[in-house]
């Protein structure tokens, strides 16, 4: 199967719930259980449930809820939603027992005070457009019109199960849907009580529309309306017609989903999750259906929940502080848990700090909660004296980077690691979930209390009554407790216990490194920024006036919808790729298509412009200019990627473009500071030689050991001698090709050749290196057998092969095979920096700034320069012995953009 068929948009499936419930009410029969509760609208609602993954497939879901009382729009119109009728009371007796099923079953809610459930729809549905997701938004509501872009986003009527897209839109109203908002200020909506114009129906919306296109051209050119009446009904009821523009308009920033993980489908069986509840309500057929059938996407069983007993104590005096700490057996485990009022660590203040020392009792302590009436705390002397001590016990925390950072910054103390809990259940999976909400849901099925509920949306923890912190905070600590053992156990089960040696010898040792680097951070020329703004931006317009030259219109380039038009339609290109809903316009159609019409080539230079400028040199900017040395600072992430790789947030370095112009221009930016060089050392070639070294091919081993270059040998023992020098670039690609899973059909698209010629550059290469296939096909067999890969190292990464498709099979092998190279080279690169950090951490002369992937950025004093970067490049060299030499290159220059 090719790659790129792996390569499918992903789909979020967004619920409009009380439609949706409401409808189930009337469509139904008014069934009742035994005791003569109604249950018309639950059997409708969990039939719904059952049929996800038939009636669509998805990946990600959310339930969109409205919130109780007035919303903005009461402000606007108080006459809004004003007469609707009472709502039956067995349609009320069921809506909270539907809602309360939805986050039982493990399903994600979206609800916000102020705003509608339609607002919420609106908001998730642009931000998933920003993430290239498509949208399935299960409704009929025709409020909804508005959203449709069939390229991305379409409804799902569940009753009918059809599609309403654009085409159904037009079909049944006769307008676009971009045109929905102004349709429905012209006609209004008696079911919300939006007024309109008051005597327009909608054929005469319809008119108007067609013709004028929007209520504000309409107004432009109310001269123009050819019936008088109708020109008589607009002029008198203009106002109402804008105001209903702003009722109907929903708005598209009141919900964002950025954590997308969280959205996933349940992998536990969530009908069977609440069957003990369902059998309440008599609904015991659909139970009996799913543990006949199961469901219609593939799912476990429900873990058996663990209650939790538990004993949260507030400790807000010096007295009761102390008698606690000193209650403690020596030798303990003690979790330990900050809070703060952000998560900025270089802005955030300490509020309070929580610790556990056993599995049914936390401790919160409070020091700065600073609301109206907040009692007496804990004295920042006090709470460090307490800390110092704890110091002293077996520290586990969760995410230990943060804590350290807070407790240094506010105590000046060095906390003391025993093992972090992050770090830990990243080892032992590093493709799932780590965070502490996840951990404490998937071993103990306990439900954290969660920062939105205690935290309101514009205030930090320091107003948070204190008996409110107290149960959030010493939950924290109890948990990370409680994880630590059971991640213990977990190690044992699975027979992994030497992942507890690599965290202690290797990864807890990194945290220290990363701190550093972080606390180092990167001096930015921001005058070089402000230019690189300017030129950017010019030449974002110059690339538009070009793209609507090219088009012979003027349209939205940012809008797939108008583009896929422009293309396909007008320009006439032929269109590779057409989801259900529309055209595809991403990165993979329009590079098959880049040779087709010269716009093709300018809309790609637009959309890297376009990135760059939003994504990298504004943001870069702000962050810079706010720091009075100019400095930025990267969070690095050492659980970000299952393969090892870092991965870095706020900002994120690791993707600014290498091959652009403007790429380079950014890296400009990054300098050194006075007195230093930046010096850049990176791997040459390490995946190809972690190759050489596992597979033992002796061609590739001994090219390496002659220090021969491995692409021009690769082109002699693909195409001759003769042909070698000018087919160097194609061995390049096939050589790293093949290290990540890329077929004949891969190769073809990259290579601009037929497949038949890339499987037999790929046929020739295997026979040249007859151990790598071999080998290749090892890699796999192995994670089939085991369910695993692992790296140099021995760290592990886990594949469900069990639970997997046919889709995810092959895309499980791929990254079986790419694990053991990328990941293993991540491995390498750690232990350099581990050593580099360990020799040189109280050295002035040396900074660890950045790491990027293969390379690891440096400040380095001006007069010990070649002494410091010939032991780097020597320690980097020697950090493992493999079958053939490790190599590094090396680069010194004033900045960033310098050292390539």
């Amino acid at each position: 199967m090719d790659n790129d068929k792996l390569s499918a948009k992903k789909t979020i499936t967004v619920i409009d719930t009380f439609g949706f419930l409401f409808r189930s009410f009337y469509a139904l029969p008014p069934l009742k259980s035994k005791d003569g509760f109604p249950t018309g609208l639950l059997t409708g609602f969990m039939n719904f449930i059952s049929n996800i993954g038939k009636d669509f497939q998805t990946d990600y879901i959310v339930f969109a809820l409205d919130s109780k009382g007035d919303t903005f729009r009461n402000a606007i119109y108080d006459q809004y939603k004003s007469h609707r009728p009472d709502v039956p009371e067995d349609l009320l007796k069921q809506l909270p027992v539907a809602i309360s099923w939805i986050e039982e079953m493990g399903f994600k809610t979206a609800i916000k005070s102020g705003f509608e459930a339609d607002d919420l729809i609106a908001s998730i549905a642009h931000d998933a457009r920003q993430k290239d997701l498509e949208v399935r938004i299960v409704s009929h509501d025709k409020d909804l019109y508005q959203l449709i872009d069939d390229d991305t986003v379409y409804l799902f009527d569940p009753i009918k199960k059809i599609i309403i897209n654009e085409e159904k839109c037009y079909e049944k109203y006769g307008v676009h849907p971009n045109q929905f908002t102004d349709y429905q200020s012209l006609l209004g909506d008696s079911a919300d009580n939006v007024p309109g114009v008051k005597g327009v129906g909608a054929k005469t919306a319809e008119a108007l529309i067609k013709e004028f296109g929007t209520l504000e051209n309409i107004y432009e050119n109310i001269e123009s309306v050819s019936k008088p009446r109708w020109k008589t009904l607009l002029l008198e009821n203009k106002e109402m017609a804008f105001i209903s523009k702003e009722l109907v308009t929903l708005k598209k920033d009141c919900h964002c989903i950025d954590f997308l993980d969280q959205f996933e489908l349940p992998k536990e069986n969530p009908i069977l999750k609440i069957q003990d509840t369902l059998a309440k309500y008599d609904l015991t057929k659909i139970v009996e259906r799913v543990h006949q059938n199961g469901l219609n996407y593939k799912t476990q069983m429900p873990k058996a929940k663990e209650i939790i007993k538990y004993d949260y104590t507030l400790l807000d005096t010096k007295e009761k502080l102390e008698k606690v700490i000193n209650s403690i057996p020596k030798n303990s485990i003690v979790a330990f848990d900050t809070e703060t009022t952000s998560l900025d660590t270089k802005i955030a203040k300490i509020v309070g700090f929580s610790f556990c020392f056993n599995e049914n009792s936390a401790y919160y302590i409070p020091i700065a909660h600073s609301y109206l009436g907040a009692p007496e705390q804990v004295s920042i002397e006090d709470a460090k004296s307490a800390i110092n001590k704890l110091n002293n016990f077996k520290l586990i925390v969760q995410n230990f980077k943060y804590d350290f950072d807070i407790i240094k910054f506010n105590f000046d103390i060095e906390l003391n690691l025993f093992a972090d809990t992050i770090i830990l259940a990243w080892l032992l999976d590093s493709s799932s979930k780590v965070g502490l909400d996840a951990l404490a849901k998937n071993y103990f099925d306990h439900t954290m209390i969660a920062f939105k509920d205690v935290v309101k949306k514009g205030d930090d923890f320091s107003t948070v009554d204190i008996s409110n912190a107290c149960n959030y905070a010493a939950e924290d600590a109890l948990m990370t407790y409680k994880i630590y053992f059971k991640l213990l156990e977990e190690f044992k089960k699975q027979n992994c216990e030497h992942l507890l040696k690599i965290a202690n010898d290797y990864e807890f040792k990194f945290i220290d490194v990363l701190i550093n680097m972080q606390n180092n951070g990167v001096k930015i020329d921001t005058q070089i920024l402000k230019n690189l703004k300017i030129q950017n931006q010019e030449y974002i317009q110059e690339l538009t006036k070009k793209i609507h030259e090219l088009a012979g219109t003027k349209f939205n380039i940012n809008s797939p919808k108008q583009l896929g038009v422009i293309l396909f339609e007008n320009l006439g290109l032929t269109a590779s790729k057409k989801g259900k809903t529309g055209y595809s316009t991403n990165e993979v159609v329009l590079n098959k298509l880049v040779d087709s019409h010269e716009i093709i080539p300018v809309i790609l230079d637009y959309r890297e412009a376009y990135k760059l400028q939003s994504t990298y040199i504004e943001p870069l900017l702000e962050l810079a200019s706010n720091d009075s040395e100019n400095k930025i600072y990267t969070s690095f992430l050492q659980t970000g990627t299952a393969t090892g790789r870092l991965s870095s947030k706020n900002p994120n370095l690791q993707n600014i473009p290498v091959k652009s112009s403007a790429g380079r221009e950014i890296r400009k930016a990054f300098i050194a500071r006075d007195g230093y060089k930046l010096v850049g050392i990176d791997y040459s070639q390490i995946e190809l030689r972690l190759l050489a070294h596992f597979s033992k091919d002796k061609a590739l081993v001994d090219a390496f050991n002659s220090d021969l270059d491995i692409h021009s040998q690769t082109a002699v023992k693909i195409f001759g001698e003769e042909k070698a020098s000018q087919k160097r670039n194609i061995a390049k690609t096939i050589n790293f090709g093949l290290l990540y899973g890329m077929g004949s059909k891969k190769l073809a698209d990259t290579l601009k050749i037929t497949p038949k010629e890339a499987k037999v550059y790929i046929d020739s290469y295997f026979e040249a290196f007859t151990n790598v296939k071999e080998y290749m096909k090892s890699i796999e067999d192995f994670a089939l057998e085991n369910g695993y890969v692992e790296t140099l190292i021995k760290r592990r990464r886990i594949f469900d092969f069990n639970a997997a498709n046919t889709m995810q099979r092959i895309g499980y092998l791929r990254e079986a095979v790419n694990t053991k190279f990328q990941g293993s080279a991540a491995d390498l690169i750690k232990l350099s920096m581990i050593k580099i950090f360990e020799k040189y951490k109280n050295n002035e002369d040396l900074k660890m700034i950045l790491q990027i992937h293969d390379e690891l950025i440096f400040e380095v004093k001006n007069e010990k320069q070649d002494e410091i970067t010939n032991d780097l490049k020597k320690i980097m060299e020697n950090i493992f012995t493999l079958e053939i030499p490790l190599k590094v290159s090396v680069a010194v220059g004033n900045s960033w953009g310098d050292l390539k």
